[in-house]
């Protein structure tokens, strides 16, 4: 879940929620005069609220505040699970952020939100080790793209597969950025299992009514958990009785089958 960190109540909302991760925001959602305070209502929330899996969206590099949000991050320590990158376009500038984080263990997640980003998207995830996560930005990228802000699913298939192509590559998750509006409604809910169903891991949200619809989507059934077991059971069984071949269900196991069992099994 993504917040303002201008905005107290709202973090404080977000910290107690069911999200797996809260962003707190430095950049768009937070105005020009109130970037410093911002920062302060950060450094407070995380000094008082500690132990939560928490990500520090900072500005981008070019603005003049980039340099004082990583120096508050960096400050932070462990209070800070990640740096999100906003509008991240070259290799270059996740060598340079994680060069001002190297006295921490802080992650970064790459925000791919411009055709550049894009473009580069593969060495952008390869760039650093620091580098957890790509997440697909669609506002902006829409908007540089002309794209309408009503494009269906269809319309994204393409970028969705660069991003998620690249994070894989990498080795690292691939995650979809937020739906603009707040309601939990059936297009946010149909999206949603869409990005799930390409391969994504999980996604941003912007309201805490839609956390459990993202939760439900990204979480495997009891079935497909059980399912992975026995996948995983019977290729381990094979493999030390020799057996060459292995059928389950009357489907043949390879160790591409083995794959999506492991991806279900951490999924949980």
């Amino acid at each position: 879940m993504i917040a303002p960190a201008s905005n107290e109540r709202m973090v404080a909302t977000a910290l107690v929620s069911s999200a797996d991760e809260v962003v707190l925001d430095l950049e768009d959602a937070v105005a020009p005069d109130a970037k410093a305070a911002a920062r302060d209502v950060l450094r407070r929330m995380l000094t008082t609220e500690p132990g939560r899996r928490t990500s520090v969206r900072i500005n981008g590099l070019t603005t003049r505040w980039a340099a004082e949000d990583l120096e508050l991050c960096a400050t932070l320590g462990n209070r800070v699970h990640s740096i999100v990158v906003p509008k991240a376009e070259t290799a270059q500038q996740i060598a340079e952020i994680s060069g001002a984080l190297v006295a921490t263990d802080i992650g970064v997640q790459a925000l791919i939100e411009t055709p550049s980003g894009l473009a580069n998207a593969r060495s952008i995830a390869g760039a650093s080790a620091r580098v957890e996560s790509l997440v697909l930005g669609y506002a902006d990228l829409g908007a540089a793209l002309g794209r309408s802000p009503d494009a269906g699913p269809g319309l994204w298939l393409t970028h969705q597969d660069a991003v998620l192509t690249a994070a894989r590559i990498a080795g690292i998750q691939a995650i979809d950025g937020p739906w603009l509006a707040v309601a939990d409604s059936s297009d946010f809910r149909e999206w949603t299992r869409h990005v799930g169903d390409l391969g994504f891991d999980g996604k941003w949200v912007i309201h805490p009514s839609q956390i459990d619809s993202v939760t439900t989507a990204f979480t495997p059934s009891p079935d497909a958990v059980a399912h992975a077991r026995r996948v995983l059971d019977a290729l381990s069984r094979a493999e030390s009785d020799g057996t060459g071949a292995v059928q389950l269900d009357g489907k043949m196991l390879d160790e591409a089958v083995a794959v999506a069992a492991r991806r279900v099994l951490s999924r949980r």
